[in-house]
């Protein structure tokens, strides 16, 4: 149900005050004197207010002057990378699928880095509405040339002009997205005069009504001006947007298929861990361990960071314990770094585990830290958190860990896996030296997984005497 009360005032979806910095000494946040947001950002609220969208919406605000829109909306509020409000709003949308996802981005911002990000968005058909806000430049930062930049227009990367026998022609978003399948509403507006304004008011209420009535993904670009990135003044800023930016980006719809377009359907469910580990090819759960609720109930939350020289395989070694985790019914996340080599360069990979849902998949203040090598000793060091465990590959690093406030246990994983016939397993001497000290998961789960992961009987053997050796090693020399 729609509220329509027509009361002038200052819509309910903004905060009482718009306070960038708070107290004694607070700043209230505000546009520059003819700037387009300011107009846009009451369209959207009101929007929400008729609508009754506020409380279930998470506004996303990515890099420039968008990014000032959490201070401004009483709804919920996520700041995204650059171009990659999308993305975000893809994970938003579909972890709630009862809210809504309004991604509101500059043209710098969606046309340029983001355009990977916007055109994927699209083509799926996301139920989420994106507000692009299209002046021609790059408003906060500095005032360089756009992907929207006029013909001949100067910027501070095109001080001479846009030129498009060199820098190509400016690109119509809203004619690209209106190309593609999926989505169910384009439309062009501006906010250059009462009488578009209004048109650019209903655009977006029709946009947010079709993601509120789940019809997927729309798209409405808001031509607006830019005083300051265009060197004018407010009134002239205005004239330009009227008899320049309008002519070259025509105003109007671009695809309205919300009369034809079914609900949109939901994705698939889930599949079940065991469905996800049998695609992987990771093997039965069943027939490897059986898990008890005190375990998993007991479980302290392990923020593991594997770090070394690229083919010292620290990214399996890190998929392993993933791996490891799931059978014992954990939830878990890794996320791999490194660099452009295949050998030699570095890499290091994040693995969360933890008995109940993981957060965020990054390891910034790992409990444990497993340096392969010496740089990643020096690197990683100081970032474990107080009381956590470092593993030191004590074969090829000859330093000891500087700090006392954090458990130092050496362990020469590459002279094990030499003296064990298989120098490339020292990953896996890692691995067993970890479990065999904190007695995080059971070691023996780890054998029986090698046994069904593993196709080569001789891969296999020659795996499960590193492991022993490893947790020998420990047991004699750390514990």
């Amino acid at each position: 149900m729609e509220n329509l009360d027509n009361t002038i005032g200052k819509p309910q979806s903004f905060y009482d005050t718009f306070e960038r910095k708070p107290g004694k000494d607070k700043q209230i946040v505000h546009y520059c004197p003819g700037c387009g947001h300011g107009r846009i950002h009451k369209l959207i609220a009101e929007a929400l207010d008729s609508l009754e969208m506020a409380d279930e919406t998470v506004f996303v605000s990515p890099v420039g002057c968008s990014v000032f829109g959490y201070y401004y909306f009483d709804t919920g509020n996520i700041q995204a990378a650059h171009g990659r409000a999308p993305a975000v709003g893809t994970g938003v949308a579909r972890a709630n699928k009862k809210g809504y996802v309004i991604s509101y981005q500059g043209d710098g911002d969606l046309a340029a880095i983001g355009t990977a990000e916007i055109i994927h968005a699209a083509n799926r058909g996301e139920n989420m509405t994106v507000i692009f806000v299209n002046n021609g430049i790059y408003g906060m930062t500095g005032g360089q040339m756009a992907p929207t930049s006029l013909e001949g227009q100067k910027t501070a990367t095109s001080p001479y002009g846009r030129d498009i026998a060199d820098m190509g022609a400016p690109i119509r978003m809203s004619e690209i997205i209106a190309k593609l399948d999926a989505p169910v509403y384009v439309e062009r507006v501006s906010v250059s005069d009462f009488k578009n304004i209004n048109k650019a008011k209903k655009a977006i209420h029709t946009a947010l009504k079709a993601q509120k009535d789940r019809k997927g993904f729309t798209f409405v670009e808001v031509l607006s001006a830019c005083p300051e990135g265009w060197k004018l003044s407010p009134v002239d800023a205005i004239k330009r947007l009227q008899d320049v930016m309008e002519t070259y980006y025509p105003l109007g719809q671009y695809k309205n298929e919300l009369e034809t377009r079914p609900t949109k359907a939901e994705p698939l469910p889930r599949p079940s861990d065991k469905d996800i580990m049998t695609a992987l090819g990771v093997g039965d759960k069943a027939a490897i361990i059986n898990v008890t609720d005190t375990f998993v109930k007991n479980f302290k939350e392990q923020r593991v960071r594997i770090s070394g020289f690229g083919g010292q395989g620290v990214l399996l070694a890190g998929t392993t314990l993933g791996n490891l985790a799931m059978h014992h019914e954990l939830a878990v996340t890794w996320l791999p770094s490194y660099g452009p080599e295949m050998r030699g360069g570095t890499a290091n990979c994040h693995v969360m585990i933890n008995n109940s849902v993981v957060g965020t998949p990054v390891v910034d203040k790992p409990n444990v830290l497993i340096a392969m090598n010496g740089p990643s000793l020096d690197e990683f060091e100081n970032t474990v958190e107080a009381g956590g465990t470092i593993f030191v590959n004590s074969s090829i690093v000859d330093k000891k860990v500087k700090r006392t406030d954090v458990k130092a246990v050496y362990v020469p994983m590459t002279n094990i896996a030499e003296d064990a016939g298989i120098k490339k397993a020292a990953n896996m001497v890692a691995v067993a030296a970890y479990l065999s000290y904190s007695k995080a998961m059971d070691l023996n789960s780890l054998i029986d997984l090698l046994k069904v992961n593993f196709k080569k009987k001789e891969l296999v053997d020659a795996n499960i005497k590193v492991i022993h050796a490893a947790k020998e090693y420990v047991e004699k020399n750390c514990m």
